[in-house]
């Protein structure tokens, strides 16, 4: 087990943030015996037939990727999807999700340093070094550390809307949204020196969504040519000022259709769209629905039930976590 992405898991879908009042998620942890993680031992909730129950099973982490995981294990997950769960895994555990088919035809990541050896030993999956997470659906794949983090945070996202996933983010200190499409190899998702020339532009920019931002804008801000800026750009983020930029506009309609009861129209102003038509046309082609079933689909889950969430592992090496 790999008690790192298992303990992220845990840290955001075990308990909400004091400011958060939807229902949140009811964590479980399977597996069929106890597990010694390190110098850990870990105890599970309970036994890996609980799976089938959740909405949604994490696997966080598969140690000894060099042997097949238990087929006890794979079984469980693969019932557990079969039964309509939400199947997620953290770094390695996308091992598990391979053995089990989950990703036979499909698009999935894990680590780097561990592509290779996924796509030789299952060669229907499409394997993408370069990403930081895939969201197939109802299987989900990230690669591993801080990309476990991110995929968690866009689970959060999916479920309660960009306000409280930023919620959970700002407790946990770490930025809010890392688009999954994003290289691995990217050096900082934000600016880490104190001296990083562009530290003050990211602020600038978010307090201004509402105005017409051009590159040149942003360049002429931080007194640099407008191909300098994008070289910065794309060593701080991954990606290039213009995408930057329609992304926060897109996270700020999320924030504002969830929050608010302004129209579309105004929506458009406020995040610089300009028009309620071109909004439309980002929202629909970032976020994969329109700003109105976006808004009516988040009202909804505010006052729906309590989301079961469960993790489990085999008596060696994995855990994993439910959550829908």
């Amino acid at each position: 087990m790999l008690h790192f992405e298992l303990a992220l898991a845990y840290e955001v879908f075990s308990a909400a943030p004091d400011t958060v009042t939807v229902p949140w998620y009811d964590l479980t942890v399977c597996g069929p015996a106890a597990v010694r993680v390190g110098r850990f031992r870990l105890e599970p909730d309970a036994g890996l037939d609980r799976l089938r129950d959740a909405d949604t099973v994490i696997v966080p982490g598969w140690a000894d990727v060099d042997r097949e995981p238990p087929a006890e294990l794979v079984d469980a997950v693969r019932a557990a999807h079969d039964a309509g769960a939400r199947v997620a895994s953290l770094c390695t555990g996308v091992f598990v999700l391979a053995a089990a088919g989950l990703l036979d035809g499909a698009r999935a990541t894990t680590h780097w340093a561990h592509t290779a050896e996924l796509a030789r030993r299952h060669p229907r999956v499409d394997v993408d070094a370069d990403v930081l997470y895939v969201d197939n659906g109802r299987v989900l794949t990230s690669a591993g550390k801080a990309a476990a983090l991110d995929l968690c945070l866009h689970l959060v996202r999916l479920d309660h809307g960009s306000s409280i996933a930023n919620v959970v983010a700002r407790r946990l200190v770490v930025p809010p949204h890392r688009a999954g499409g994003q290289s691995q190899f990217v050096t900082a998702p934000v600016p880490a020196r104190d001296d990083h020339p562009l530290l003050a532009l990211f602020p600038w920019v978010l307090e201004r969504l509402d105005q017409p931002l051009t590159v040149e804008d942003l360049a002429r801000r931080v007194r640099m040519s407008s191909r300098n800026l994008g070289r910065h750009f794309h060593a701080a983020t991954g990606t290039t000022p213009l995408q930057w930029l329609l992304t926060q506009r897109i996270r700020r309609a999320q924030e504002l259709l969830e929050k608010t009861d302004d129209s579309v129209d105004a929506i458009a102003v406020a995040t610089g769209m300009g028009t309620a038509t071109t909004l439309r046309r980002h929202f629909n082609r970032t976020v994969g629905v329109p700003p109105g079933t976006y808004r009516r689909t988040f009202r909804a889950r505010s006052s729906s039930s309590r989301r079961q969430v469960s993790a489990a592992g085999s008596g060696r090496q994995v855990s994993r976590s439910s959550a829908k």
